[in-house]
């Protein structure tokens, strides 16, 4: 039976937006023909105006879908929780093309006439779920404000992970976020909280 044209469809178009990051990844912006694309993509020039208008299209498709494919990690909702997936962000930061290309691009984009802050507002809304739950357990001060907190942490971290890419390609990263996290979390949690929490990776058995 031949595959229904939607369905057809939309394997073409993730297709086009794998093969757009991998070339957004490797040059900047202006230098990413949508040339370079298409011969990445295994698709035509056809294809590619089916789906996006025009490059800054693209590549704001490749920031909006950068988090598609970067799991959660497994736990329970909380501070713990909240620093294993910016931990985990930073190692996927250093192979999940889609997820760099579109950090990359959210950074770059000034460059390129585009002002997108959609990719910032998600991550601020996963992270600020994360320090809702932090705060229903206790693991905050009183004080700490969660949606103000989320949006300091996403700054703090595209500051983190710019410097880390400009010096070191990102191979530094994760150690980064964890000195980040232990000079954050005297100012956030509550007493006790922080000898409990883990700043390592985690082990076999805490994936599961």
């Amino acid at each position: 039976m031949a595959q229904p044209k939607q369905e057809r469809a939309l394997h073409t178009r993730s297709q086009i937006i794998r093969a757009a990051a991998e070339v957004f990844n490797e040059y900047n912006f202006a230098e990413a023909s949508l040339s370079k694309i298409v011969s990445r993509a295994g698709v035509t020039m056809g294809a590619i105006y089916f789906h996006f208008s025009s490059k800054e299209e693209l590549a704001k498709a490749v920031m909006s879908e950068q988090a598609a494919d970067v799991p959660l990690p497994h736990g329970e909702d909380g501070l713990q929780k909240l620093i294993d997936i910016t931990i985990d962000m930073a190692h996927q930061l250093q192979h999940n093309v889609l997820l760099r290309a579109g950090v990359r691009l959210a950074v770059e984009q000034g460059a390129f006439g585009v002002t997108d802050d959609a990719a910032y507002v998600l991550w601020i809304e996963r992270l600020r779920e994360q320090l809702v739950a932090a705060s229903e357990r206790g693991e905050l001060l009183p004080t700490i404000e969660v949606d103000e907190f989320a949006r300091v942490l996403v700054g703090a971290y595209t500051g983190t992970q710019l410097l880390s890419q400009i010096t070191t390609g990102h191979t530094d990263l994760p150690e980064r976020i964890t000195n980040l996290w232990r000079y954050l979390l005297p100012g956030v949690a509550a007493p006790g909280v922080i000898s409990q929490l883990r700043l390592g990776p985690r082990t076999a058995e805490q994936e599961l």
